[in-house]
């Protein structure tokens, strides 16, 4: 959510920067929280010189009532309930008009990096660069879900019977591939000094509406039927609701977080779920990082976490690239945003498995996190980045390290999780 004072001094800024993420239905809202604003502050104004009249006619109540003027001081006293009556009229009002204006700006996009490609959508995002040789192996590499299949690792009929489309069984040595993957992902960074966490799964609606915006809760978040409660997406949510209403020391940023959690995501629109496959499902797991600092060192942490989930997939022997997110696929609260992405051997393309975004102080304002510095407090910077979300970074595992016999190396880096096995053999 922008400050209202940079709306209010820099409209057409405001205005430029929602053409550039193409709503331009969204114009409109910036002359009207324009209009709004001046009048809750006429208000404001107003309250503000009936209370001074309150305390005026109050103190000379107490003159007269002295002086033994009780008629005088009874005509004041009647005054000062017809202010009463008015300052409720004018309290009422500035609730409201201060709601209308919070719920129109937390429509309004965050304003993007300079940085930042303009496109309509994801398919004018913007390759960076890319990391390891994208190999394309002398054997047809077999859909993930067969490779899994053969290593007598997923069942997904039985999670059809129990939960319905778009859950799995994973087991065996698929599973524990699974696991291996994302406690190596914890202790990688722990190494790069990061507090490990496991945060509640589920939050209040409060902070639903602090960390996203209502369109994205709408299309990802399961809610708790007839409970102030929904179901993470991911850890981030969670972990930046953890410093809601907090005012933080400077000396202790940056703040820097690694969190473990389920995740479960409605998986709304044109995706739609796999069939047969565990690439878009409903439930899955994930290793976050998130970081809070101060706003003049937010972008060199957006540099630094994309670049430790890069070194994390090439100590796998996985190829990926980064790709820049375009102004059209940018969600209202982040400012820049990239995707990591894994080659595929078998489709020969690269594929989503990781995404990093600082959001400026969009999350903190929405939900007053502040630090205290030397001139007073301020707003932290908010980051968030995937080091591994799996059953998909699963995928690009085994595709990456899939054998034509069908067995699967398992990388140096993943041995110690694994028991100290080498690779793991088909059982059909």
């Amino acid at each position: 959510m922008l400050d209202i004072k940079f709306l209010r001094e820099n409209p057409d800024v405001v205005k430029e920067n929602i053409k550039k993420k193409f709503q331009d239905q969204k114009l409109p809202l910036v002359d009207e929280v324009i209009e709004l604003d001046k009048t809750l502050r006429d208000y404001r104004v107003k309250g503000d010189s009936l209370r001074a009249e309150k305390n005026a006619t109050s103190t000379e109540i107490g003159s007269l009532m002295r002086e033994k003027k009780i008629e005088e001081a009874n005509a004041k006293k009647e005054r000062v309930n017809e202010i009463n009556k008015e300052l409720e009229d004018v309290e009422v009002k500035e609730t409201e008009l201060a709601e209308e204006i919070k719920k129109k700006m937390m429509i309004i996009p965050n304003i993007i990096d300079s940085s930042v490609p303009i496109g309509k959508d994801d398919t004018e995002n913007v390759e960076n660069e890319r990391f390891g040789e994208p190999v394309v192996p002398p054997f047809e590499v077999p859909y993930h879900a067969d490779i899994m299949d053969r290593l007598n690792g997923i069942d997904k009929e039985s999670a059809g019977r129990t939960s319905g489309n778009g859950f799995y069984y994973l087991m065996g040595d698929v599973a524990r591939i699974h696991s291996a993957m994302i406690s190596y992902a914890r202790d990688f960074m722990i190494g790069k000094g990061f507090m490990y966490c496991i945060p509640p799964f589920m939050i209040r609606g409060d902070v639903v509406d602090g960390v996203m915006s209502f369109a994205e809760m709408e299309a990802m978040m399961y809610k708790i039927e007839n409970e102030d409660l929904y179901l993470i997406g991911t850890s981030e949510h969670s972990m930046i609701g953890k410093f809601k209403g907090q005012i933080l020391k400077e000396e202790e940023l940056p703040l820097t977080l690694t969190s473990y959690s389920p995740c479960f995501r409605k998986e709304v629109g044109s995706h739609g779920i796999e069939e047969r496959g565990v690439y878009r499902v409903h439930q899955f797991e994930k290793q976050e990082m998130v970081v809070l600092c101060k706003p003049e060192d937010s972008m060199d942490w957006y540099n630094k976490m994309w670049s430790f989930t890069v070194e994390f997939f090439r100590s796998l022997d996985i190829p990926v690239r980064t790709l820049e997110c375009c102004s059209g696929d940018l969600a209202d609260l982040k400012v820049k945003s990239c995707d990591v992405e894994a080659w595929s051997p078998r489709q020969q393309k690269y594929f989503e498995v990781g995404s990093c975004s600082t959001l400026g102080d969009a999350q903190a304002r929405r939900l007053g996190i502040r630090a205290k510095g030397k001139d007073g407090n301020y707003l932290v910077h908010t980051l968030n980045n995937t080091v591994l979300a799996t059953p998909r970074g699963l995928i690009a595992f085994l595709e990456n390290n899939v054998n034509e016999d069908g067995s699967v190396n398992i990388p140096v880096a993943l041995r110690p999780y694994m028991g100290g096995q080498e690779k793991v053999f088909p059982k059909k």
